[in-house]
């Protein structure tokens, strides 16, 4: 059985009962297609813009007040499922952003708190201080969430640890990246499906978008919502996408059990392979930054060479080098066909040969090459200077295309260089947000990833992502394959909002790395990282990446699979 959804685009002023009519209305235009389910945008009462405490209270609505009844009575009137979200009213004078799911009786099914606030929502609303819970209905399980809670990983992936098969995103976003980035890598990483309802129209009041605008170092026409609403297959592709403007009902047909399959073209299961107790520090207080790099970039090199030798490693190192990279990494499991050990004995002597070429090419340069090695049962990310290894990585996750890794690591480490700290983090353990968050939280600046991505989603999506929402540099190695090539991420120098940007304008993305590609038959692609960079993880006002993830609700990704 499959079920129809409808995610339905449209703006939402000052008038709180004028923007109740414009969601009944989308609402009953959607109803024409018969959808099972519809996701509406987030804020739906009123634009996130108070002029105080008690305005913000004056324009939200009650949990049982006309403005929820109404919604409710057109999830009976429809016979479907509808999430909604507005700002509602709590004891105590506090006002939160709040998901609620209405059945086909009209029954509130489910509802929970938005967890990270954005800008100015810090200064009026309350987060969440209980997970919302995943709801198990006829067309699936379902999980909701709302706009920022998907630019960073933890709370999408509690709730599809939890069971979800289909998650439902209300969005209030001027992000061109929320579409391009954020939305379908919450559905690729969890292989599970998600409903993104966006805005469009004016965010603030239009009476002082202009002042506000202008307040935040932006053009006027940036605050208005970037729409394409869209829903995303588990492999991260939209099935159906809304336009940048207008109002929009976005319908698709979906599976939802089609959710329930965790495993990748290698065999492993994405869930089944975590190792949550590795995690623990994601779930702990936030720290302060105990460090920063002082370097304010640094050329750093991916190479791709059409030939895997120990001389071949050694000319690409001596031509990254002429190209002045201080970081040079070479892919996963270097020298062997395909990235595969089948015989571990030659394998390890292979991974030795390649250390050797590497330090002989470094030469008198202080520069560091980053490549993986079978040795024994280890997989091992290697960072190699001219005096040896000086940082040795072992694989943390299992991994059915390395089925002879068996002695797994137990934390990551770090290296301290000249111009960063640094981690290597090797392809298998890629696809884990977690491995990266962990990296974020020891400081680390540039992340070097010797790849092999099976999938396509990992180059365009997850590898960006890891260094967007950690605010790291982020240089990957891989074969050239159909499903991507070598690449850096990195860290913008401009990215706060409410700051001028001063080294590029502001066009549209907030939380997009500079992407540097490879092309095809290309040995390697040479770039710019920027550690200091990394240090500035405050995307708007009171909201930071990393020190803002809702630490004390994240239990689900810190405990085993039979805990859950």
């Amino acid at each position: 059985m499959t079920t129809r959804i409808a995610a339905l685009q449209f703006a939402a002023g000052v008038d709180v009962r004028a923007n109740l009519a414009t969601c009944l209305r989308m609402i009953d235009l959607a109803a024409q297609d018969r959808p099972h389910l519809m996701v509406l945008p987030e804020f739906c009462n009123h634009p996130a813009w108070y002029a105080d405490q008690a305005h913000a209270w004056e324009v939200a609505v009650p949990a049982d007040g006309e403005f929820m009844a109404a919604i409710a009575g057109r999830a009976r009137r429809h016979r479907c499922f509808i999430k909604t979200n507005c700002t509602v009213r709590r004891a105590g004078g506090q006002v939160t952003g709040t998901n609620v799911l209405f059945d086909p009786h009209g029954d509130c099914l489910a509802s929970g708190d938005k967890q990270v606030l954005m800008g100015n929502e810090n200064n009026f609303l309350t987060p969440a201080t209980t997970c919302t819970p995943v709801v198990e209905t006829p067309i699936g399980r379902l999980g909701l969430y709302c706009c920022m809670d998907g630019v960073i990983p933890e709370v999408a992936r509690s709730l599809a640890l939890r069971g979800a098969q289909v998650l439902l995103n209300s969005l209030n976003s001027f992000a061109l990246d929320e579409a391009a980035l954020h939305i379908p890598v919450r559905a690729a990483e969890n292989k599970c499906f998600v409903v993104a309802a966006n805005k469009v129209g004016w965010l603030v009041p239009e009476a002082i978008a202009a002042t506000v605008a202008k307040r935040m170092k932006l053009p006027p026409h940036a605050l208005q919502g970037a729409g394409e609403s869209q829903i995303v297959g588990p492999d991260g592709r939209a099935l159906a996408k809304g336009p940048r403007q207008g109002e929009a009902v976005v319908i698709a047909e979906v599976d939802p059990t089609q959710a329930d399959h965790k495993r990748r073209p290698d065999g492993t299961h994405i869930f089944a392979s975590r190792r949550p107790r590795l995690y623990a520090s994601i779930a702990a207080p936030p720290q302060p930054r105990r460090r920063c790099a002082q370097a304010e970039q640094v050329i750093v090199a991916a190479c791709q060479p059409a030939e895997e030798s120990p001389a071949a490693a050694a000319e690409a190192v001596r031509a990254a080098l002429a190209g002045g990279a201080a970081l040079i990494v070479l892919p996963e499991l270097f020298g062997l066909r395909d990235g595969l050990a089948t015989d571990l004995a030659a394998a390890g002597r292979v991974g030795e040969q390649v250390i050797a070429a590497v330090r002989a090419a470094l030469g008198e340069s202080e520069a560091l090459v980053a490549t993986s090695v079978a040795r024994g049962q280890e997989h091992l990310g290697l960072l190699v200077s001219r005096q040896g290894v000086a940082l040795a990585q072992p694989q943390l996750h299992p991994c059915a295309r390395h089925p002879w890794c068996s002695a797994l690591g137990d934390a990551l480490h770090t290296f301290d260089a000249p111009f960063g700290r640094l981690a290597v983090i090797v392809g298998p353990d890629t696809i884990y947000p977690e491995t990266f968050r962990l990296a974020a939280l020891a400081d680390v600046e540039i992340v070097a990833v010797p790849a092999q991505p099976l999938e396509a989603w990992e180059m365009a999506l997850g590898l960006p992502e890891r260094a967007a929402e950690n605010r790291l540099n982020v240089v990957v190695a891989a074969r050239p394959t159909g499903v991507g090539h070598s690449a850096i991420f990195a860290a913008s120098p401009d990215f706060t909002l409410w700051t001028e940007w001063r080294t590029r304008p502001f066009e549209g993305n907030i939380n997009t790395p500079l992407i540097a590609r490879a092309r095809v038959g290309e040995p390697m692609v040479i770039g710019l990282a920027y550690p200091a960079a990394c240090a500035n993880r405050l995307i708007s006002q009171k909201t930071d990446l990393v020190m803002g993830r809702p630490w004390r609700l994240a239990g689900a990704l810190v405990e085993d699979a039979d805990e859950l």
